[in-house]
């Protein structure tokens, strides 16, 4: 067996003031001495050393502490505590975890023993650095030969039997001996061959100090049948605990006579933390990850290549983007009445988009992220287009893409996850209220600024990124949300066109440079073209993108077949017969045709667009509750003969007449399904243009992306926020004089108490010798501090001086002074 590195027992929690549970100081304490606290600690660091702490920890800045020890109190609570643990890297993480089963305080030897076994070169080379990061996250303080884990932070990462540690060690002999008999604790320490002691506690210490000297452990252990040690192997890496039998056998009883195995409940046995250490050679952890795995690229292509992929992949970006939100401008989908789209809905926009759902997902969530899409807001409320939609698609394509992409990277909406269920067991649906997840935009940026640190060209193996990953930010529980967002990046990015065959495209990486990606993107897309080839099969070829207004009353003209490069449209009589319901007229048909096509117009599609308006229009159909009247007579008896006419419920009023129970809109759907061509009619009998007007919502902002936890600050708060933190504990440390009357002693921690006489002549005093005092203030909201400032003016019951706390001149009131003292003469 190896030996452990532990001699000793685990000291208890040290009993000096913790001002807060968080931890260590990046700035040391003063020459010969440890800090006795979180909060002496965190005095000793400089304002850089502070500023990056604040920085590292945003959420320390709401409110901006008043002081250190405020400060040092925050940066302990458990929920700041979790936060930062939940950001630090794997071998960061795994040495706050040893130091949560290691003594307290630990020196650095012990740590680093539980590392690496006094083996593991990498680990011991990392192991400054991770200790650094704990420092500056203000997890871990005191000097080398007393390291300390932040309270919060051990009681999180230590063992217990209702969370086992992430080493898999158990709780130390004391621990797991707490419960238990005096009688039971002595007959351990004899069948170890120990002397018996007055009291469980030097019982407690003498097991102890046997299991953590490595030559009597072993030799222990030489004594331990086979099955026993067969038993240990099945707990030494954790989890520690496991069942028994009231009758257990002989292994197990030897195990458990002997203290190697300890009573957790009556049916567990718990392998102590001790024990384990030795049979583990000292070790924390059965495998450590001092250094970050690499992510090389797994293929390279040439750069062009990679662009002119991207670029491809953008430019049907945007045409599925734009057919989308135009589908919706007429009659878009309702909003259920718990927000969101129907899966009906979504089906439905699939289809329409010859798309996966999972696709059709993704392109509504761009288009709502972006503002092209949202509610009206009516009664009735359905998605229709935003006013944003007409101004976007009159941009240039690389400026849309730009828009798109630039919505894109730091949304939170995470469009993979609909169709899966919520905490409470309700499906999450497109558009609807569940959708943030707070960690998206960081998962994204990093997958991108991995791909852009390859070279140009460059992709990864997926498996070698996410694994990157999982080692910069280790799951700490059941979620496995990070690693299933790395996945949809690479998928959403590929799509949208930020990459090319897996790499970064160079419009993907000006994104990520946070350049305008357009000018990149621009040469790379081709022009729009302003003509098509007409071919003989009644189908027409766009050999490009096209320009707005043909590619706009060629949608209406004819149905898309096919897209790619180059979109194919089908001409039918559907179509045109649409084209003229729109209010073309044949001849406005044939000249447009003319006008854009490099080809002459086959002669099918001449015959197609005049036998269809030819009929077109011949029978009318109106409102009475509606009616087909027509010219022609015998057409009319004709459709009274139909069987197909029977739920139309049609009666014949005059030769050229028929009045229909059905509405109008039913009645022309039932006309042209029996292979007519009738034309809507208005009250004075002209025909209805049946082009519907643009549905719009009222102004909308684009969503605005959830953020994970409080902003990052800027420099120039986070230099206020340093600043207001050493006023406070200027005016919380400075010595002041001995009051002259016991009353007017001030209590440590509180504000300073005196009477308004009193207050009153030691500032006007204090005016006249220029010199400082201090003072306990209430504003007018009633937030009290405490303030060290040299008057200068009293007059009209203010006060006016130079305040040493915030750097500034500044006007107190006199009636909201509590209190003020005289300082020190080495003082302010």
């Amino acid at each position: 067996m190896g030996t452990g590195r532990l001699t000793g027992r685990r000291d208890q929690e040290a009993t000096v003031p913790e001002a807060s549970t968080a931890a260590g100081s990046a700035g040391g304490s003063p020459a010969g001495s440890s800090p006795r606290s979180l909060a002496e600690a965190l005095r000793a660091r400089d304002d850089a050393a502070l500023a990056a702490l604040l920085r590292a920890r945003p959420d320390l800045l709401g409110p901006v502490p008043g002081d250190v020890t405020q400060l040092a109190t925050r940066a302990g609570t458990r929920a700041s505590v979790v936060r930062a643990l939940d950001r630090l890297d794997r071998f960061a993480l795994q040495t706050a975890e040893a130091l949560a089963v290691a003594p307290d305080p630990c020196p650095y030897p012990v740590l680093e023993g539980l590392l690496t076994g006094g083996e593991d070169e990498r680990a011991r080379d990392a192991l400054p650095g991770a200790l650094a990061t704990l420092r500056d996250q203000a997890l871990v303080w005191g000097d080398e030969d007393r390291l300390r884990l932040v309270r919060t932070a051990r009681e999180l990462l230590a063992p217990s039997a209702s969370r086992p540690s992430p080493t898999g060690l158990g709780p130390t002999v004391a621990e797991a001996t707490a419960g238990m008999s005096p009688t039971r604790v002595q007959e351990i320490v004899a069948a170890v061959g120990l002397s018996a002691t007055h009291d469980p506690v030097s019982a407690v210490t003498a097991l102890t100090g046997l299991f953590t000297d490595p030559e009597r452990m072993s030799a222990l252990l030489d004594e331990a049948p086979a099955e026993a040690h067969q038993v240990l192997g099945r707990l030494v890496w954790g989890p520690p605990y496991g069942e028994v039998t009231p009758n257990p056998t002989p292994p197990v009883r030897w195990l458990r006579d002997r203290g190697l195995l300890l009573p957790a409940t009556a049916r567990t046995v718990v392998l102590p933390r001790e024990v384990a250490l030795h049979l583990r050679g000292g070790l924390a952890h059965r495998d450590t990850a001092p250094q970050a795995p690499t992510v090389p690229a797994h293929r390279e292509h040439r750069p062009q290549l990679v662009d002119a992929n991207a670029a491809g992949q953008a430019l049907a970006a945007l045409a599925t983007v734009e057919e989308l939100v135009k589908s919706w401008e007429h009659a878009g989908p309702p909003v259920l009445r718990a927000g969101g789209l129907s899966v009906r809905d979504l089906k439905r926009t699939a289809a329409l988009l010859d798309a996966s759902e999972a696709q059709a997902a993704f392109w509504i969530e761009l288009a709502y992220a972006a503002g092209l899409l949202a509610s009206d807001g009516e009664a009735d409320e359905r998605y229709a287009p935003t006013p944003a939609f007409d101004d976007w698609v009159d941009l240039p394509p690389a400026e849309r893409w730009s828009h798109l992409a630039a919505a894109w990277l730091p949304a939170t909406r995470t469009a993979p996850l609909i169709g899966e269920q919520d905490a409470k067991g309700r499906t999450l649906s497109a558009l609807g209220p569940e959708l943030d997840r707070s960690a998206a935009p960081e998962v994204r940026r990093r997958v991108l600024e991995l791909l852009g640190a390859l070279p140009e060209g460059g992709s990864p193996d997926p498996e070698t990124l996410l694994a990157r990953l999982a080692w910069e930010r280790p799951v700490r529980g059941a979620s496995d949300l990070r690693a299933r967002l790395a996945h949809w990046v690479l998928e959403e990015a590929e799509v949208l066109g930020v990459t090319g065959r897996g790499a970064l495209s160079g419009p993907g990486r000006a994104l990520l440079e946070h350049r305008d990606p357009a000018p990149l993107l621009a040469p790379l897309l081709p022009e729009p073209v302003d003509h098509v080839l007409l071919q003989a099969d009644l189908t027409a070829v766009a050999p490009g993108p096209l320009r707005r207004p043909l590619g706009d009353t060629l949608a209406v003209l004819a149905d898309v077949e096919s897209k790619g490069g180059a979109t194919v449209y089908r001409f039918t009589p559907g179509s045109v017969r649409r084209a003229l319901d729109a209010g073309h007229a044949a001849a406005d048909l044939h000249a447009f045709l003319k006008e854009h096509s490099r080809t002459p117009v086959p002669q099918p599609l001449a015959y197609l667009i005049d036998d269809v308006a030819r009929r077109h229009g011949h029978l009318r159909v109106g409102a009475a509750s509606s009616y087909v009247r027509c010219d022609d007579d015998a057409m009319l008896g004709e459709i009274l003969a139909d069987k197909r006419s029977a739920g139309l419920g049609l009666r014949r009023l005059a030769p050229t007449v028929l009045a229909a129970q059905a509405e109008p809109t039913v009645l022309l759907e039932g006309l042209r399904a029996m292979g007519y061509a009738p034309a809507a009619e208005s009250r004075t009998g002209d025909v209805l243009v049946a082009r519907a007007d643009a549905h719009r919502t009222p102004a909308r902002s684009a969503p605005v992306p959830v953020p994970e936890g409080p902003p990052v600050p800027d420099a120039t708060l986070l230099a206020a926020a340093v600043r207001a933190i050493r006023a406070g504990d200027v005016a919380a440390t400075a010595v002041r004089k001995e009051p002259a009357t016991p009353s007017a002693a001030a209590v440590p921690g509180e504000l300073p108490r005196t009477s308004a006489a009193e207050t009153l002549a030691t500032v006007q005093a204090a005016a006249l010798t220029g010199s400082a005092v201090w003072i306990g203030y209430v504003n007018a909201e009633g937030a009290a501090s405490q303030r060290v400032i040299a008057p200068v003016r009293v007059e009209g019951g203010f006060v006016t001086g130079y305040d040493h706390t915030a750097d500034e001149v500044r006007t107190y009131a006199l009636h909201r002074i509590t209190g003020v003292a005289e300082l020190a003469d080495d003082q302010v």
